[in-house]
């Protein structure tokens, strides 16, 4: 059996030898007293980088981005998002059920949503229609393959919602990965957001765990949400040690996964039957369109070692991260080529 080249998602990555040195020497306490030393040292360590005043430890980004939700929201109010928003499209209604707010949908280019766009979606205020109170955009945009949000995209929308008296919220799950891709310091990125969530699980290469910022007040407040969702825990100083190592050691090498997803595009587009764009890649995401089933040729492509997801009926969504390199993804587009030959 040949060598399985995942690329499924960044989120399969391992942790490095120095993250689980950092796990098992890590000095702990109990978190929801504010106990752990490790957990704090990780919490101001993420909002001195992201340039927010405070930032709050969370198991994953589906919580931290739900805790934003809440804090920010009543119920009934409505919520704007982009059409194939993460929030929207991957965190089963959450927002719904646990905030009780109403998602008004946005159709963004590319996955951004533009200054007009968002004005056309406005409303006058009229006693039938909820109240607008929250703005949510995300960057890198997942559903589009790992599209960039600029700084002067996101000020700009961001000062329309502000002048709204709307609060912003940032799902920034890869923001370094927009922030390598841009090369800006992520702060100038999330400077325009109340709020700002991101990973250290995904091209990070943490083993688990998210981060919220906003203001000192901002995360009091979640705080007390994340208790509700059952986010609290423990000696959590175990998964923050990891969590330090991604922050300071694994920004600076996104860069080298972008190249490798621009790479793997190139090779994928030269495969017949195979429709991608290696202009498009941004990130380390490639989206690749089939003439057949998507699913159909993920499910063979499993068969000779090359893991992916079917992200639509005919398209495929293909992830570089630390674990895969330049000979990984020539190897895996040269076993799709095979594959393609011998299945016609």
């Amino acid at each position: 059996m040949a060598r399985i080249i995942d690329l499924r998602s960044d989120t399969v990555t391992r942790p490095t030898d120095e993250m689980r040195r950092a796990m098992a020497e890590a000095e702990v306490g109990d978190d929801v007293y504010g106990e752990d030393p490790t957990v704090n040292r990780l919490e101001r360590l993420a909002a001195e980088i992201i340039g927010k005043e405070a930032a709050l430890f969370f198991p994953t980004g589906t919580m931290a981005n739900q805790a934003a939700v809440m804090t920010h929201t009543r119920r009934g109010d409505e919520v704007l998002l982009e059409a194939e928003s993460h929030i929207y499209f991957y965190e089963v209604g959450a927002i719904a059920v646990l905030s009780g707010v109403i998602p008004r949908l946005i159709q963004g280019r590319n996955g951004i949503i533009t200054p007009e766009a968002f004005v056309s979606v406005l409303r006058t205020p009229n006693i039938h229609f909820p109240r607008t109170r929250l703005l949510c955009i995300e960057n890198t945009h997942n559903r589009a393959g790992g599209t960039v949000m600029s700084v002067e995209e996101t000020r700009a929308l961001a000062c329309q919602a502000k002048a709204l008296g709307l609060s912003i919220h940032l799902d920034g799950a890869r923001i370094f990965n927009a922030a390598a891709a841009l090369s800006v310091d992520a702060k100038e990125l999330a400077a325009p957001a109340d709020s700002v969530m991101f990973c250290l699980s995904k091209g990070l290469s943490a083993p688990a765990g998210s981060m919220l910022a906003g203001s000192r007040e901002f995360i009091a407040e979640a705080r007390k949400n994340r208790k509700i969702l059952g986010g609290g825990m423990r000696q959590a100083g175990v998964l923050a040690a990891a969590g330090i190592v991604a922050l300071t050691r694994m920004r600076d090498r996104l860069v080298e996964d972008h190249q490798t997803a621009r790479l793997l595009a190139q090779k994928l587009a030269g495969i017949p039957g195979i429709q991608c764009d290696p202009d498009a890649v941004k990130t380390n995401m490639v989206m690749a369109d089939t003439l057949g089933s998507a699913q159909e040729l993920v499910e063979a492509m499993k068969s000779v070692g090359v893991l992916a997801n079917a992200v639509g009926p005919r398209r495929i969504r293909f992830v570089t991260h630390r674990e895969v390199d330049a000979s990984d993804v020539k190897d895996a587009a040269s076993r799709i080529f095979q594959l393609v030959g011998r299945t016609g």
